[in-house]
């Protein structure tokens, strides 16, 4: 069984490995089960797409081609960037009580 993800839908972070190191962008989706991230504009691919219906595509539906998109990105290869000071940092989790947070590892600083 897969291990939870610290990076979330939404999270800024900052490639730290691969084609794109460097890079920072947003996250737009996650596939936890995979361990992987979605980041924008960030580890683009290319894919060849059929169009999906006739009718639709005259309407301006979806239309086929060679679409660029992005591509997935192991969780290890991106760092969260601290809301602080926008760096790239870690991620830690603690409680309060019946709370959950996660908290920037560098300031200390709440993310959520």
């Amino acid at each position: 069984m897969a291990k939870g993800m610290r990076i979330r839908k939404d999270d800024h972070v900052k490639v730290v490995g691969g084609k794109d190191r460097g890079k920072t962008g947003r996250v737009l989706r996650t596939d936890p089960k995979r361990g992987r991230v979605y980041v924008e504009g960030l580890n683009i691919v290319k894919r060849h797409e059929r169009p999906r219906s006739v009718k639709e595509a005259q309407r301006g539906g979806e239309v086929g081609g060679i679409v660029e998109k992005e591509g997935p990105i192991h969780v290890s290869n991106v760092m969260l960037l601290d809301p602080k000071d926008n760096k790239p940092t870690r991620v830690g989790v603690r409680r309060d009580g019946e709370k959950r947070e996660r908290y920037a590892k560098r300031s200390g600083d709440t993310i959520d």
